[in-house]
């Protein structure tokens, strides 16, 4: 063990002595949430130019509404009521007479002008649209709008609703409703998503529901899988290059003067666990820090944290057991770089299916998947964070499963470790590496 603690010291101070260290706790996070980010720091960045849109209303029911709408969101929403500066973009709506005889000219001269920039859009507005026949194909009923990007376009989505509001009063009022009483028709009602009450076991009280919360629905599962994402590709990924490296510049011949192969092995992996450790504690730590400074820490799942702790040290273990002994039969970066693929796959399965574990946790998809040892640390975390939770049981089925096969891993690691580090001049093949597991 004293040689084993001597070369996992080796390989953590070689790691946190170095400038690239401390780049990475800072850049890292920005990789990992960069887009977030820019949205949050670009939120106010918004294109205030004003909108220009042509309308051809072809039913000659809908344009005066929508007109009337336009006006009444640039009084009420284009100013800051209090600095009076301009924060969203205008709507500078206007007709356009409806051609009969060819509308595809009159589609395609608008569509110049937006291409030269004297229009934003144009709107077109079908005859039959407020009574559409279901069996119709030739598209009387549609709304097109026609824009450059008319796809991420908020014109287009804003212009949803006064359309179709005043489209249903219009029914409303043709059934024989009273016009000032159809507005009241379409009071509009939000759904608030609440947890469940609990009994408070102290007093005995009913403890009121919390409202439900899409940043601690989605944004904190997210952030803890994300952590043991990036601490394993912090501290078991590199471990394929570095043994590569100093197999193939002969350092671990004089290694393997002083200490056993599967010492070697162990020393390289605890050390890349050393590494992690280091960085997630600044991460976790400086998360409940601004989570106390931002008013927020009723959302920070300090009882999982013990768990995240455990999973991470026990897939750096795994993973990095895995890509030590493929670093050990490697003879060039050439090599590393085809086995890098394969070995990263488990890694990759979980982040492939998140959203899908995370909107439903308790299906047997997820379930099944969150037991699988390789997916367990990732998945388990995730579904445990969720507002559903886990089953008390399913963790500790999850971690024993985990620990069972890190021991495998790191057995089969070694025995791949032993032969391939000293072997010199034969590339890498699967079928090899699959015997020297099995047959030492």
């Amino acid at each position: 063990m004293r040689k084993i603690w001597k070369l996992t010291g080796r390989e953590y101070r070689a790691a946190v002595r170095t400038k690239g260290f401390i780049i990475g706790l800072l850049v890292a996070p920005l990789f990992m949430g960069g887009s977030g980010l820019a949205m949050y720091l670009l939120k106010d960045q918004v294109d205030t130019t004003d909108r220009r849109v042509a309308i051809i209303d072809r039913s000659g029911i809908v344009a005066d509404s929508l007109l009337a709408a336009a006006d009444r969101y640039n009084a009420s929403a284009v100013y800051d009521a209090e600095s009076g500066e301009k924060v969203r973009p205008a709507y500078e709506f206007f007709t356009e007479a409806p051609t009969e005889g060819d509308p595809q000219t009159q589609r395609l001269e608008l569509s110049d002008r937006v291409r030269s920039g004297d229009l934003t859009a144009f709107v077109e507005i079908g005859p039959a649209v407020l009574h559409p026949d279901p069996h119709d194909t030739t598209g009387a009923a549609q709304i097109r709008y026609y824009a450059k990007n008319a796809s991420m376009d908020e014109t287009r989505s804003w212009m949803r609703w006064p359309i179709n509001n005043h489209l249903r009063r219009t029914r409303l009022i043709e059934v024989g409703v009273d016009e000032e009483t159809a507005g009241g028709v379409f009071d509009w009602r939000n759904v608030n998503g609440f947890g469940l009450l609990t009994r408070d076991e102290e007093t005995g009280g009913i403890r009121d529901a919390r409202k439900a919360s899409e940043g601690e629905a989605i944004l904190i599962p997210l952030v803890l899988v994300m952590l043991v994402f990036l601490m394993v590709m912090m501290g078991a990924m590199p471990q394929l290059s570095s043994v590569m490296e100093e197999k193939n510049q002969r350092i671990a011949e004089v290694l393997l003067g002083s200490v056993k192969p599967v010492e070697f092995m162990w020393g390289k992996v605890l050390g890349g666990v050393g590494v992690s450790l280091t960085a997630s504690m600044v991460y976790v730590a400086g998360g409940v820090f601004a989570a106390n400074r931002f008013g927020v820490a009723d959302y920070v799942p300090y009882e999982i944290i013990p768990w995240f702790f455990g999973f991470m040290i026990l897939a750096i273990t795994m993973f990095g057991a895995v890509f030590a002994s493929l670093g050990s039969a490697c003879n060039d970066a050439k090599e590393a770089q085809s086995l890098t693929f394969p070995a990263m796959l488990p890694i990759m399965i979980p982040m492939f299916v998140l959203m899908p574990v995370l909107n439903e946790p308790q299906s047997t998809f997820a379930t099944a998947l969150s037991l699988f040892p390789p997916c367990t640390p990732m998945l388990m975390l995730l579904r445990m964070s969720s507002q559903e939770g886990v089953p008390a049981w399913q963790p500790y089925a999850g971690l024993v499963g985990v620990v069972l096969f890190t021991i495998l891993a790191v057995w089969a690691g070694g025995r791949i470790f032993r032969i391939g580090i000293l072997m010199q001049g034969t590339p890498p093949k699967i079928g090899n590496i699959v015997r020297w597991a099995l047959r030492g």
